[in-house]
């Protein structure tokens, strides 16, 4: 891992396990400060305490935070917290995650569930942590996209998928909107499918996949700042490839901050 990671501030969301929990611990071991990010404060902790126990990962590179992405003014706690403890950020990990589930399934908020944990919670995250991002140059985000984003549509008419719901469809639309949301202007953002891994997602793809280590390390990658990356760029584990075609089209991405705002119930 190279020493460009040394005093750099990190934030990555889902951190307690499978890829963001690999991911924090490469990015400690490169000299990163990382804030890690799990769905409790008591889970954040606990895997802190094992990257420090059982990785030796200095205890003063980790810090932990809890937020329920299920619950969007939890989203806005984390990063009210975030901004009050760490005036400056060098990058956010957008890569908390779940399967859809079987039943539709609408959180308080009103939003199905994996539109607003994969995509919604992340996209009010980014826009929160904004003036972190952008007080000084090279803040960028990287979207844990998958390349299921493919096969995905918004619904924009019904992103809730109301009136036909499917476990599929709904997780490829929230990785889809994750994908377009890498090319907006406001941050430097870019988006990675990291290989099909062994995680709590993998049955929604295959019965087998390479180990989370493998796919946080496509995921560090980009943090460091040392790769070169392109605002909207997409990558396929270590290639930079293109996305679906409509994840670039400039009236897709504003059509979809136009509902995410609406959505988080915030006004850009």
């Amino acid at each position: 891992m190279s020493s460009s990671l040394s005093g750099r501030t990190v934030l990555v969301t889902g951190a307690t396990s499978g890829i963001g929990y690999q991911a924090a611990r490469l990015l400690a071991d490169g000299g990163a400060t990382v804030l890690m990010h799990g769905r409790t404060a008591d889970e954040a902790r606990a895997a802190a305490d094992r990257l420090v126990t059982l990785a030796d990962v200095p205890a003063d590179r980790l810090c932990a935070f809890g937020a329920d992405f299920a619950r969007l003014e939890e989203v806005e706690r984390l990063a009210t917290r975030v901004l009050a403890e760490h005036s400056h950020l060098d990058v956010l990990v957008n890569n908390a995650g779940m399967a859809a589930p079987e039943r539709h399934t609408v959180t308080t908020d009103g939003n199905e569930i994996a539109f607003q944990v994969n995509f919604l919670a992340h996209y009010l995250l980014t826009h929160l942590l904004e003036p972190a991002l952008t007080s000084e140059p090279g803040g960028r985000v990287v979207n844990v996209s998958s390349s299921l984003h493919r096969s995905g549509s918004i619904q924009w008419n019904d992103p809730n998928r109301t009136r036909r719901y499917s476990r599929l469809a709904a997780y490829a639309q929230s990785q889809l909107a994750l994908t377009v949301f890498a090319a907006d202007p406001r941050v430097t953002a870019v988006s990675v499918h990291p290989g099909v891994c062994t995680t709590s997602l993998m049955p929604l793809y295959a019965h087998e996949g390479e180990s989370p280590a493998e796919g946080a390390a496509h995921v560090v990658r980009l943090c460091d700042p040392a790769t070169e990356i392109v605002n909207g760029a997409y990558y396929d584990r270590g290639q930079r490839v293109p996305p679906a075609p409509v994840a670039t089209e400039p009236r897709t991405v504003k059509r979809l901050t136009k509902l995410a705002d609406l959505l988080v119930g915030h006004t850009a």
